[in-house]
């Protein structure tokens, strides 16, 4: 199955990989600023923290280290992670799929980017279920089955976007490596 992003010609994959790069990064020096005040000791990478959580007792204890404005804060990030969640998935796959394009006339390879290109896209949706598992966490209270939703749904993202970046950062590298022989 072809990738949506793969309909974009060839010419203007640059450009759009460039806008959403830049959406990206700006989207996430925001969550970053926002961020700042969710790092506690019960919470030392913030947010993140909250998301590898996976039981009642932690999650609770993140949440009760979080003051008024904090938890405002996470609310807003997670709010704002929606967006995100769209920008990074997108500007991912969209360095896989215009990076191994022409890189290489291998079916596998070709097959692979492919694959982690969708996988971007699933890793976006299951942030969105993550996202909403600590929503309902931070509203209410934690409770079963809320932090394993989102201790999983951050496992498998991370390891999607991981691979993503990695199959990027391998492709990018093997076309200057076919440029300088050229």
């Amino acid at each position: 199955m072809k990738h949506p992003l793969l309909k974009a010609p060839q010419n203007d994959r640059l450009p759009v990989f460039l806008l959403f790069l830049t959406l990206t990064l700006l989207t996430m020096f925001a969550l970053n600023v926002t961020g700042r005040s969710l790092i506690t000791e019960a919470a030392p990478a913030g947010i993140i923290s909250y998301e590898f959580a996976g039981d009642v007792t932690t999650a609770s204890a993140i949440i009760q280290s979080w003051d008024a404005t904090a938890q405002i804060f996470a609310g807003f990030n997670l709010g704002l992670d929606y967006l995100y969640l769209v920008l990074y998935a997108t500007t991912i796959a969209m360095a896989i799929l215009w990076l191994s394009d022409g890189l290489t006339k291998s079916r596998l390879i070709a097959v692979v980017a492919l694959a982690l290109a969708w996988g971007q896209w699933l890793a976006a949706g299951l942030d969105a279920i993550e996202n909403l598992a600590l929503l309902v966490m931070l509203v209410e209270q934690p409770a079963e089955p809320w932090p394993q939703i989102a201790w999983w749904g951050a496992v498998i993202k991370f390891s999607l976007v991981i691979a993503g970046l990695i199959y990027a950062v391998a492709a990018f590298v093997a076309r200057i490596v076919a440029r300088a022989k050229r």
